[in-house]
């Protein structure tokens, strides 16, 4: 049913094998629970059929790596930490050549997040147990349970592939899965800037000052996960970020008094927070105000929205919730009243919904303009 290869030699059969087929069916199994990057446990991968465990604690998986940026299609069910797992170990980003069942499946209008077990439920009706989630993949030997459990995980993916990549054909969405796959991949490479971490926790409400509290935080956070290999959350977590520029603590016991944050992060990092948030740059190199998010048109408009996405939605067959999402729609908004690029706009909009949705969209928003401007206005 399944090898398992921990000797670099047994790799090299594998690899060997990978050569005479180009499309392959992927899953890893790693621990992220007290590190900031992923510690890999298992690599499963069926080649033509075959399934193979590769030992992600013993073996040197370099070649590998490369077969993967090499292959004319890995196949994955909800890829996202497969794909941050490939790009960390491999150190190389934009892997473009993936199909990923669970967006395919979202397509078909089974959800946006089905999952695998379900998946093949749903479209082999076959049933897998999913009993060994919470394993502990770095721990040797492994267990039977394990190495099952783990081998089902491409077991059936070539054929649940098969089965999907046949029904978007008979829909003519296969190409349009293959772009949205594409720009999933293209936006788990695209790492935010330290220096600008900070909007992605700060809001609307919070002042230039505090924006600039915000940034310091982020970066040094930032450089502290990395250094450390901990997670985010193990220096600061973002409510308590927001807590700290909302208190402004100016010395060690109201720092100790901020909710959520560690006494030892107090201890051993407690004058740093406190200088971060005191010794700031002048003002004119302080952040813009965060722009309060526009929740809707004027109400004719806004029905007009709705209306021309339901109507597209259902000309193509592609579930509403496929086809627009909220915060490519509040991105939208924002480009029309600030009368930003539209190089800037999700990659999601500037693909195949550039001419049947992106520009009907921004002419409809573009007639609202005045609307809209009034709200940020308000919103200020």
């Amino acid at each position: 049913m399944f090898q398992f290869i921990n000797q670099q030699t047994e790799l090299e059969s594998v690899l060997n094998l990978m050569q005479h087929t180009s499309t392959y069916g992927l899953d890893t199994e790693f621990i992220k629970v007290d590190t900031f990057w992923p510690k890999l446990g298992v690599f499963q991968i069926n080649v033509n059929g075959q399934v193979f465990l590769l030992d992600g604690t013993t073996l040197n998986l370099d070649q590998f790596w490369h077969r993967l940026f090499q292959a004319q299609q890995n196949i994955f069910h909800a890829c996202g930490e497969d794909i941050d797992l490939i790009y960390h170990y491999a150190d190389k980003k934009n892997l473009e050549n993936v199909f990923d069942t669970q967006v395919a499946l979202s397509f078909l209008g089974h959800g946006l997040q089905v999952s695998y077990q379900n998946a093949l439920k749903l479209i082999l009706d076959i049933e897998i147990d999913k009993d060994q989630t919470r394993s502990d993949w770095l721990a040797r030997p492994l267990t039977t349970e394990q190495m099952n459990y783990a081998a089902n995980d491409v077991l059936y993916i070539m054929r649940l592939a098969e089965k999907v990549k046949a029904q978007l054909e008979q829909k003519n969405l296969y190409q349009q899965v293959l772009e949205d796959c594409q720009n999933l991949t293209f936006e788990i490479a695209s790492e935010t800037p330290k220096e600008k971490l900070y909007s992605d926790i700060g809001n609307y409400r919070h002042s230039r000052k505090q924006l600039m509290q915000l940034q310091q935080l982020c970066v040094w956070r930032e450089e502290m996960v990395k250094a450390l290999n901990q997670p985010r959350s193990f220096i600061l977590k973002n409510a308590t970020m927001i807590d700290l520029v909302e208190v402004n603590p100016k010395n060690n016991f109201q720092l100790s008094n901020v909710k959520g944050i560690r006494p030892n992060i107090v201890r051993e990092h407690g004058k740093t927070i406190l200088d971060l948030l005191k010794f700031l740059p002048e003002m004119d190199e302080w952040p813009l105000r965060i722009a309060r998010p526009i929740k809707h048109s004027s109400q004719g408009i806004t029905v007009e929205v709705d209306e021309l996405i339901s109507q597209i939605s259902l000309d193509m067959q592609v579930p509403k919730e496929v086809l627009m999402r909220k915060k490519w729609l509040n991105a939208l908004y924002h480009h029309v009243v600030f009368q930003g690029k539209e190089q800037d706009l999700p990659r999601y909009l500037l693909g195949w919904r550039y001419e049947q949705l992106t520009q009907p969209l921004i002419q409809l928003l573009h007639a609202d303009v005045h609307y809209l401007s009034m709200q940020m206005k308000v919103n200020e």
